[in-house]
């Protein structure tokens, strides 16, 4: 089962480099251009998961699929809240609204919660001897 959840964990480090959000006449964002510091902490808890999962232990890898996927949530949320404050200049919220619903989420998500929830859901089946 190692192998599925290295696969898990390609996922997630894909991921990142994939199309998060669409600013339009911007264009596409991945995480580094999101925010360079999420970024870098996304990478070191992949690295986590990889040290967890060379060394076959299940809890290690476990827990830092779980701060992945909180991670992703703090990031999302981050993204609408800055999306929505980024318009609080315009005379009246339904415009704001509006304005910050242009800021789409992309595709790239999916493979990021898809990768970290096989890195948390995948048993290890360990042959005894």
């Amino acid at each position: 089962m190692k192998n599925i959840q290295l696969l898990g964990l390609v996922l997630v480090v894909a991921g990142s480099f994939l199309p998060l959000v669409h600013v339009p006449i911007i264009g596409n964002w991945n995480y580094w251009k999101l925010d360079h510091s999420l970024a870098i902490i996304c990478w070191i808890l992949s690295a986590g998961a990889l040290f967890g999962i060379a060394n076959n232990k299940a809890k290690v890898s476990k827990i830092f699929g779980v701060l992945l996927v909180v991670l992703f949530i703090f990031t999302l949320i981050a993204v609408k809240l800055q999306a929505s404050d980024y318009f609080s200049f315009m005379p009246f919220k339904s415009w704001q609204d509006k304005l910050a619903g242009i800021v789409k989420l992309k595709w790239g998500w999916i493979l990021e919660f898809l990768g970290a929830f096989i890195i948390i859901l995948v048993k290890n089946n360990k042959v005894k001897a």
